[in-house]
């Protein structure tokens, strides 16, 4: 069975040193559910690969206080000062991707590409030691596919069997990341029984799911709320 009771036995795969991809957009679609119960782990040393490392004190950016965080792979980290903070303090390394190139790394890790080629970042620091190629007449970055230990995303809906259907500009990168990870634990708003879902509405198929649970934290547009 995919479904879990908790968000405590869903996690508990999660090791020191892995590598931990987390969807959401700021907190938007972010599994603020089991990123707190990722905070209460006893586990260090942790390579996030998200968007961004939450806000001050708020989703990812309560990992980043308890200084779980050894590395962070992402597009914008500049929504929470506690990351550069940090940073400056040599208490965290960052590789920062352009945000396409950071879908797409992604996107590649699950489709099992090992690298690609963009002309985004081409000329620019982020470009520097990386190898480059030309494609008729223009220099392109080489890019490597990105992949996870863990990937801990955020869904409106599942079914038992684990398809998933998300609500919105929620969707960002969780559908992505669900394809990258050898381990996918999802939270949701709700579950429902098998069948019940359309089949055109499912972006997530079952095959790629590993753990579901229900969350409890919600973000509306008063704040992050307590749910069921």
């Amino acid at each position: 069975m995919k479904i879990y009771d908790s968000a405590e036995k869903a996690l508990e795969c999660v090791q020191s040193g892995q590598t931990i991809m987390v969807g959401g957009f700021g907190l938007v679609g972010g599994p603020l559910t089991l990123i707190d119960t990722l905070v209460e782990l006893d586990v260090k040393d942790l390579t996030i690969i998200s968007n961004n490392l939450g806000e001050q004190g708020k989703g990812l950016g309560k990992l980043l206080e308890e200084k779980k965080v050894k590395k962070a792979i992402g597009s914008y980290f500049t929504g929470n000062r506690d990351v550069g903070d940090a940073f400056q303090r040599g208490e965290i390394e960052i590789e920062l991707l352009p945000q396409g190139t950071l879908a797409e790394s992604i996107r590649a890790g699950g489709a099992g590409i090992a690298g690609y080629y963009t002309k985004t970042s081409f000329g620019t620091n982020l470009a520097k030691g990386k190898e480059t190629k030309v494609f008729k007449g223009e220099e392109y970055v080489l890019e490597e596919a990105l992949q996870a230990d863990v990937a801990i995303i955020r869904a409106y809906k599942a079914d038992t069997l684990g398809n998933l259907v998300y609500y919105k500009t929620a969707r960002n990168f969780n559908p992505l990341m669900a394809t990258a990870a050898k381990t996918v634990i999802v939270e949701v708003e709700e579950i429902v029984e098998a069948g019940e879902l359309k089949s055109d509405e499912i972006a997530t198929p079952h095959l790629f799911v590993d753990r579901v649970i229900l969350a409890k934290k919600i973000l509306t547009k008063e704040g992050v709320i307590e749910h069921g």
